[in-house]
């Protein structure tokens, strides 16, 4: 049986970049987190959040990405602004509207109102 594991994301500094992704969901980093590697939720159920240091920088569009959702939109757009992600676009297609945004390592990532 297959079993996701984790959700990784490649980064300069798994501690600074577990940092943004600690405050934006509002769980805390695991213990023993640095540079090279720091995970979330490694104790939980369901996948861990993995963040790992990699050499090269992130060269075009992800080829997977986390989608949110929120029932106050803008609020927590703004939010994640604050912490340190960069506004990328807004889309309204197929009966849904969106918000790209990327974290502070270039990640993109999505909040869809709801």
């Amino acid at each position: 049986m297959l079993k996701l594991e984790n959700i990784t994301f490649d980064c300069a500094d798994a501690a600074e970049l577990a940092g943004f992704w600690s405050r934006a969901l509002d769980r805390p980093v695991d213990d023993g987190a640095n540079r090279f590697h720091a995970t979330i939720g490694s104790a939980d159920a369901g996948p861990t959040l993995m963040f790992l240091q990699v050499g090269e920088s992130k060269a075009a569009k992800n080829r997977c990405h986390l989608d949110f959702s929120s029932d106050d939109h803008e609020a927590e757009v703004k939010r994640l602004l604050d912490l340190g992600a960069t506004h990328e676009g807004d889309h309204d297609e197929y009966g849904v509207r969106w918000t790209v945004l990327r974290d502070p390592s270039g990640n993109e990532f999505c909040v869809a109102r709801v």
